[in-house]
């Protein structure tokens, strides 16, 4: 069967720089993946969920109580942390067909279904202009490479933080390609990507003990009602 939009949600058993963080408790006691993963099936756009992983843990616990999710035994030859993502994908695309596929990690845990559909809407409504899409956050701050030089600013011009034109950043949210294009390309973005900007607060990423216990706080924060991302 050929879907029109799959989610896939790598994710591996270890973790160098957070020991087991994807399926340690977060938040409100769920394991960190069945955050993004409860969102993902709450989001109209998504035909399927697919996670791919090396985890017997969170394997066992997806066939349990995710009976719609497709899982997807990671080979082993794909399990090492240096091994880019896109032969991920690309493993990935082979097992479940689709016309296209969104991507997302874990380790975003405040991200909402209102902004993946959106990601996903938007990438639809503008293909084939745009042949891809990926994440972003804004940030207004003078920049410096590690030649102390400006990047984005006139350092002798001393605007405001507000006034300068917006860089932005990668965030690893979402991603959202054609099939055609991975395979081609080996890659997820194209030669043509549309920039999808979103919330700092949803995008927060866990890659460091740090992250988990901000992330926590916002969480916290969202649930209360104090924070409105």
């Amino acid at each position: 069967m050929t879907y029109q939009l799959v989610a896939l949600m790598p994710m591996r058993h270890n973790s160098e720089r957070v020991v087991g963080k994807n399926y340690r408790a977060f938040g409100d006691g769920r394991p960190l993946y069945q955050h993004v993963l409860d969102v993902l099936l709450q989001c109209s756009a998504i035909d399927r969920v697919v996670i791919d992983t090396d985890s017997p843990l969170i394997a066992e616990q997806c066939a349990e109580k995710y009976p719609s999710v497709i899982l997807i035994d990671r080979p082993r030859h794909l399990r090492d942390g240096s091994t880019p993502m896109n032969e991920v994908l690309l493993h990935d695309i082979s097992q479940v067909e689709s016309k296209y596929y969104l991507q997302t990690h874990s380790t975003n845990p405040l991200i909402s279904a209102r902004t993946i559909d959106s990601a996903a809407q938007t990438f639809l409504a503008n293909y084939p202009t745009y042949d891809s899409l990926f994440s972003v956050t804004q940030y207004k701050t003078r920049l410096w490479d590690q030649l102390c030089r400006p990047i984005n600013h006139n350092s002798n011009i001393l605007l405001r933080t507000q006034d300068l034109p917006p860089i932005y950043s990668e965030n690893s949210c979402v991603y959202v390609f054609e099939r055609d294009l991975l395979i081609k390309n080996r890659n997820r973005l194209g030669f043509r990507p549309f920039m999808f900007e979103m919330s700092p607060w949803e995008a927060v990423d866990i890659d460091e003990e740090i992250d988990f216990r901000i992330a926590e706080v916002v969480f916290h924060e969202r649930e209360a009602g104090r924070l409105k991302i």
